[in-house]
């Protein structure tokens, strides 16, 4: 932390707040249960009420909380962290109609295993619910360059407006138009997926502070659904609802002879 910028906010100290404008979460999945099948692995989840999840994997049951919030028609964003491991958590993007899966594991290293990279390191995997016997329909998540050359407004209060850029597959550009942060402004590491027509996963792991993001874009309906997963000024680990009404406010595009990586 030592690089930190003069005035640099903490994580607590401009989250507060930016939940405002997020879609609220639903009970529709309690009673229901997922088996997800990744490439080399699988996953069963039974969704319970009020945020109690038991999910098995390749040992005992475990029971964790969860969230989980309809983002657009038969999809939904589920959020899960784990009491035995609280530097990390699970985002599950879920078409239930075409059974497609995206997700996306957030974890907390320490500043030794970081190195010079972002201390919140994310992986991305690609699955389905459901038997093999049963088809899978729709895109098949994956990673897109839809989003460069856009630039979006994003408004999670009215305490917290963001710009955002998207300059590369791999990196985008913030700054805070109202807030805490109002003034400050980076370039950070970003993930972008395609899931379906207007519909995107977009992640963002910054290099200054300790945290990293999982939003779902609707375009369509001009929402931003999400969470941050960061480390507070006093070291606590913490996992942060966020969500916005965003809208597109210009696109740049490249000539074919210069395009961005």
């Amino acid at each position: 932390m030592e690089h930190t910028p003069q005035d640099w906010k903490n994580y607590e100290d401009f989250a507060a707040g930016i939940d405002t404008n997020r879609l609220p979460c639903t009970e529709a999945l309690a009673g229901k249960t997922f088996h997800v099948a990744w490439p080399e692995d699988t996953l069963s989840l039974e969704f319970g009420a009020d945020h109690a999840l038991t999910w098995y994997s390749t040992d005992n049951p475990h029971s964790d909380w969860y969230e989980a919030i309809e983002v657009a028609e038969h999809t939904y964003f589920i959020d899960i962290t784990f009491q035995s491991k609280p530097q990390e958590a699970l985002t599950l993007i879920v078409n239930t109609a075409t059974r497609r899966v995206l997700g996306i594991r957030s974890r907390v290293r320490s500043q030794q295993e970081a190195g010079g990279e972002p201390r919140v390191a994310q992986d991305f995997l690609v699955g389905r619910i459901g038997p093999e016997s049963l088809a899978v329909g729709g895109l098949e998540p994956a990673e897109t360059r839809d989003l460069i050359g856009v630039r979006t407004l994003n408004v999670y209060s009215p305490r917290h407006t963001y710009e955002h850029i998207y300059l590369s597959s791999t990196r985008y550009c913030w700054q805070c138009l109202v807030g805490e942060q109002r003034g400050h402004g980076d370039v950070d590491l970003a993930t972008s997926y395609k899931i379906a027509e207007g519909l995107y996963v977009f992640t963002f792991r910054e290099f200054i502070i300790p945290v990293a993001s999982v939003f779902v874009f609707n375009f369509t309906a001009g929402r931003s659904t999400g969470k941050f997963l960061g480390v507070t000024g006093a070291g606590a680990i913490s996992n942060q609802a966020a969500g916005s009404m965003i809208r597109k406010i210009s696109t740049t595009h490249y000539p074919s002879d210069a395009q961005p990586v």
